[in-house]
């Protein structure tokens, strides 16, 4: 067979199995891969409590603006802010600290106050001092209360996933000082 025969043999072979995917594509598929399990280990639950504390004031704060959208950006969108924010026991910014809130946030929609949010609490008290959980998702911050998925960690909690509740506060929130309640339970070796 001569080579450009074979050519276009291929890659009518190649474009038919393509269009076939694509046209009967599915949303999900499950795979019957077969992961290692680890017996070795035993998950761990751990369900953790404290409030964050979002400072504003012109001299101190814990959270600046790094982005600056255009003045023609919908709802701030593309806004980005990092920040670097305590963690309490209690609601009062004068409770015990127990960590910080390390990370960065955007305005990711064009049509409410939704965020994407990257934090890591980095602890530093108890038994978790010296350990992190990452926070990754969309942050819905119009709603009083949310879900957003914990994704990792390290220290104590190395492999960690979960998921975080979030309520603000409001009633006790400020223009200098915004508090939300996180109850965040995740598992890990």
């Amino acid at each position: 067979m001569a080579a450009p025969l074979r050519f276009y043999i291929l890659l009518s072979l190649t474009l038919i199995s393509t269009h076939l995917t694509t046209i009967h594509g599915v949303f999900s598929e499950q795979s019957h891969i077969m992961l290692p399990t680890y017996h070795h280990h035993t998950e761990k639950m751990t369900r953790l409590h404290f409030f964050y504390h979002e400072t504003l004031e012109p001299q101190n704060p814990t959270v600046v603006q790094i982005i600056d959208p255009p003045n023609s950006s919908k709802n701030a969108f593309g806004s980005t802010f990092m920040m670097d924010s305590i963690l309490t026991e209690g609601k009062e910014l004068s409770s015990k600290p127990v960590g910080r809130a390390q990370g960065l946030f955007g305005l990711a929609s064009l049509e409410d106050s939704g965020m994407v949010m990257l934090i890591n609490f980095v602890f530093t008290e108890g038994d978790y001092a010296g350990s992190t959980l990452s926070l990754l998702g969309r942050n819905p911050v119009q709603d009083t209360v949310r879900e957003i998925p914990i994704v990792g960690g390290t220290g104590v909690f190395r492999f960690a996933k979960g998921y975080a509740i979030l309520k603000s506060l409001w009633d006790i929130s400020s223009a200098k000082d915004f508090v939300v309640e996180y109850n965040i339970t995740v598992s890990h070796p």
